[in-house]
């Protein structure tokens, strides 16, 4: 046995089969739910991984996985690793164009996807010619070249029997990144595990052997029920579900996020652990829970993490005064880099994101690779459990991953400084860094500020071209509803109290909805394309 997520999966299995596993709601309330324990969830990966081998998919090749959250989502992940083949995310919004890119780009040749995306799918199939073979996920307008989910469940066998696996099986993670087309971030199963999914302990001591992680399950209880509320073809919410599994604890998942449903089914299944993406996902949550769902029994809730984006101060302490009794944790991590740390407790609004990084983690010169001393700016890098590169980019492979005293690094998007300490300031993405008139500006730290108006729902900046200035820091705002609309002389009145002169916005847009990913990530060209048009 080695550190192969289908190896460890199976082990957790054979210890625990009759516990409850995975629970998928649909809208809480219809009765539009399924159970599956353990072992069911391990003969229904079976038939799907035993249905791909069959139609040929070899070890190695990719399949891409085009779907909404459901039972599917994580029997297909699964069942692909268990027959060795590459696991691949396709984001659900993306449309034609962009779907033909992913698609080839990943060198796709097999695609699991809901019917709602027929029209999408047969767009982009004529020009991916590698892409043989197809399952749809529900009704379709016809058969055509897709065989349906359940035929494919229904004929392949619910026994094991596979070849041996290797701890150097890949995983890919197809990151949408704010600056250019989605990139194919390749991990080791071996990697992934210790870097992402915390080597079987996120907060204690990692494993030491394959074996001790169903002796850990073995030897614990049950009684954990995570619910990962963000689309799982977001990292994020794959990696937890896969953490919850090797607790052998129960993992619940939504087809869409609704914060109503949540709440409800916070209640019905006495969630403990919660995992979301910033403030676009927790707000909501808040306003329901002090609004129309109020006095629904959250009370079973002790952590409510988030990742991909940073809690304003503003969400966290409204959270605290409604739930006070859980713990909320502002994680930092990366698809690239799997868990870093987590926000210290003065990362307030119009400060920078302040981490206690893991001892794998430091702040580097991008160009020479060494620590940069105490106050000085560089970027985060991450060494040891990190990926392989990106897949099919050699280019920006070498920019971002090298090796340094015989182990592989990985340079993060982020800025950052560190102190005597050892506590890390994130100071945003090197590459929405804003430069006006010399001063650099990270758009992260203004949007705390912006963010902890009492009138201001969600803010993006971005950096606007100016004849004076080179480039002017803009702010384009979503405001609560029933809010008076500010001036631009009010907001920046209010941010002088938080944030130095120069890092003041020059323009204000109002919006009226800030664009983000289903995962909550800011949309920045977005953001930039709105101010500039604003601004002629």
């Amino acid at each position: 046995m080695e550190y192969n997520l289908a190896d460890l999966f199976e082990s957790i299995v054979d210890v625990v089969p009759d516990r409850e596993a995975l629970v998928y709601v649909d809208h809480p309330g219809t009765g539009a739910e399924r159970r599956l324990t353990y072992a069911e969830l391990d003969a229904a990966a079976n038939r799907v991984a035993h249905h791909l081998i069959d139609a040929g998919i070899r070890p190695g090749e990719h399949l891409g996985l085009h779907l909404y959250n459901g039972i599917e989502y994580l029997q297909t992940v699964f069942g692909c690793l268990k027959a060795r083949i590459v696991p691949v995310n396709v984001n659900y919004r993306y449309v034609e164009d962009e779907l033909v890119y992913l698609y080839r780009d990943a060198d796709l040749v097999a695609l699991v996807f809901d019917a709602e995306f027929d029209g999408r799918v047969a767009a982009a199939l004529p020009q991916c010619p590698k892409l043989r073979h197809l399952v749809r996920v529900g009704g379709g307008r016809d058969g055509g070249a897709a065989v349906s989910f359940a035929e494919a469940e229904a004929g392949g066998s619910a026994e094991r029997g596979f070849p041996a696996r290797s701890g150097d099986d890949q995983f890919i993670i197809y990151t949408g990144g704010t600056t250019g087309m989605p990139k194919g971030v390749m991990w080791r199963q071996e990697d992934l595990f210790f870097s992402g999914l915390g080597g079987g302990a996120p907060t204690g001591e990692p494993v030491r052997k394959p074996q001790e992680l169903a002796e850990r399950v073995a030897a614990g209880g049950s009684g954990i029920t995570f619910f990962p509320t963000p689309p799982l073809m977001h990292g994020t919410s794959t990696l937890t579900s896969f953490i919850g599994f090797n607790f052998g604890q129960r993992v619940v998942i939504h087809r869409k996020f609704v914060p109503e449903d949540v709440l409800r089914t916070i209640e019905k299944e006495k969630v403990t652990s919660i995992s979301l993406v910033g403030d676009a996902m927790l707000r909501p949550l808040i306003d329901a829970l002090a609004g129309p769902m109020k006095g629904t029994d959250c009370s079973s809730v002790f952590s409510v993490s988030s990742s991909g984006a940073v809690l304003s101060e503003t969400v966290r302490r409204q959270f605290q005064e409604l739930l006070p009794n859980a713990m909320l944790l502002n994680n930092y991590g990366s698809s690239e880099s799997g868990f870093n740390g987590t926000a210290t407790a003065d990362s307030g609004a119009g400060q920078s994101f302040r981490i206690r990084v893991n001892s794998r983690t430091q702040v580097v010169d991008p160009a020479t690779h060494e620590p940069v001393a105490a106050g000085e700016v560089g970027r985060v890098a991450q060494c040891g459990h990190v990926p392989l590169g990106y897949y099919n980019d050699p280019k920006k492979t070498a920019e971002t991953f090298f090796e340094k005293d015989g182990e592989r690094w990985v340079l993060l998007g982020d800025m950052g400084t560190v102190d005597e300490e050892g506590v890390v300031t994130v100071l945003g993405r090197g590459s929405q860094c804003i430069n006006t008139g010399g001063e650099k500006v990270y758009p992260e730290e203004v949007e705390q500020a912006l963010k902890s108006h009492p009138d201001v729902y969600d803010a993006l900046v971005a950096g606007v071209p100016d004849a004076k200035w080179g480039n002017h820091v803009a702010a384009v705002v979503q405001l609560r509803r029933g809010a008076p609309r500010p001036s631009l002389e009010d907001v920046q009145s209010y941010c002088r109290t938080h944030l130095a002169g120069y890092k003041i916005p020059r323009q204000l847009v109002i919006a009226e909805a800030i664009r983000r990913s289903p995962s909550g990530k800011a949309d920045y060209r977005w953001a930039r394309e709105v101010a500039v048009a604003a601004d002629r």
